[in-house]
């Protein structure tokens, strides 16, 4: 009989902490340091992936994913070193989506050959913005020439590139933000990420909010219609958003993501990394130590994990509900059903659909446009 998670698929996140420099928006577990000993972080995350494919037993792996900080700064001698543990883990899918994510500046053709014969076949740019002086802003250390050839140098070698952008950015205008997507969509990506920016407690971004001086963010209305001209402009190019915030063409989705938001299995592994893994039938919640050398530590004295909870069936409801519903697909009612019987609240799924706000389609429910714009607060009228 198959278990729950089954119908997301099973991936495996890898998180390297170490950036060039810390961006002022940024709120990942990223760190500036001067020096690496990739040897010792090599065999670390060795140990771990070791330990965590214990932990599940054989199972197949459908995606792998490096994400950071910068992962693009690793060697691609690393890469490969923890891509070989990985396939010694697990049963590595032939047809795996293996992506890593890289900035403009730690682009060379070279290393990024490396990386795709360590089997790297997925590239996940941060390009932030197509404006130099937004990228300045933004604490960007590339400029738009960079970031162009830095995308031609990965389209050259990598059979799939995605890239980020964020939008409802300082004084930026509705007919500003048109040109930069047209733009980027002329670029011929199959693949965007195309965020709000927001502001989050922790970074730079917040301490000038708070005193401030950070000037010039779009008020609701602005930023509602920066959010429909996008999808408006995805849509007629053929990048529909399949999620709130990513669009692709047909096929080219992130299937790693998709791990996620279908509330499949996920190991992750290194600082801060968080995992669900379903172990003897129950869902558990996993987390990395944060700070990168406590981890390291951790890592080379036999686990890395400072969180390893059982997750309750009325909270796997919450974050399938949360992640699931972040999809154009929707979630499927009966595996709702399923997680937690008795917690499918029907009399507010009718009050919603007749606000507007949800459709259902026979067992699978989702949001409908109205919908996806409030969609915080439809996911917590649905909440148990």
């Amino acid at each position: 009989m198959a278990e729950d998670w089954q119908a997301g698929g099973f991936g495996l996140y890898l998180h390297w902490p170490f950036c060039e420099a810390k961006c002022p928006y940024c709120d990942f577990n990223s760190h500036v340091v001067r020096e690496i000993d990739e040897a010792r972080w090599g065999a670390a995350f060795e140990a771990e992936i070791a330990r965590v494919a214990r932990r599940t037993g054989p199972r197949r792996l459908d995606t792998v994913f490096f994400g950071g900080g910068t992962p693009s700064l690793m060697s691609p001698e690393l890469v490969d070193r923890i891509l070989t543990a990985v396939r010694q883990g697990w049963d590595l899918s032939p047809e795996a989506e293996i992506t890593l994510e890289a900035n403009p500046r730690s682009v060379e053709a070279g290393r990024f050959r490396g990386f795709a014969s360590a089997g790297v076949n997925r590239l996940s740019m941060g390009l932030q913005a197509l404006n130099d002086s937004d990228l300045r802003r933004l604490g960007r250390l590339h400029s738009v020439a960079e970031a162009r050839a830095a995308y031609d140098v990965a389209r050259d070698i990598f059979p799939r590139v995605s890239f980020d952008l964020i939008y409802a950015r300082q004084d930026q205008d509705l007919a500003a933000w048109e040109a930069e997507l047209r733009e980027a969509l002329s670029m011929a990506v199959d693949h965007l990420s195309l965020y709000q920016l927001t502001i989050e407690q922790g970074t730079a971004f917040w301490d000038r909010a708070r005193t401030g001086t950070l000037r010039g963010l779009p008020d609701e209305d602005l930023s509602a219609d920066l959010y429909d001209r996008t999808q408006e402009i995805c849509d007629a190019a053929g990048r529909p958003a399949y999620e709130v915030s990513n669009h692709a063409m047909p096929g080219a989705e992130s299937r790693h993501n998709l791990v996620y938001w279908r509330y499949g299995d996920y190991a992750g592994i290194g600082p801060g990394a968080h995992g669900r893994l379903t172990l003897e039938g129950e869902k558990r919640a996993t987390a990395g130590w944060r700070n990168p050398g406590a981890w390291l530590e951790k890592a080379e004295t036999g686990c890395g994990d400072r969180v390893d909870d059982p997750v309750a069936p009325l909270d796997q409801v919450g974050e399938y509900l949360m992640m699931g519903m972040r999809l154009l697909e929707g979630i499927d009612l009966d595996r709702w059903e399923g997680l937690a019987p008795g917690s499918v609240p029907q009399d507010r799924i009718i009050d919603m659909q007749e606000m507007g706000v949800l459709e259902r389609r026979g067992p699978r429910l989702r949001a409908t446009t109205r919908g996806r714009l409030v969609l915080n607060a439809v996911v917590t009228e649905l909440l148990p």
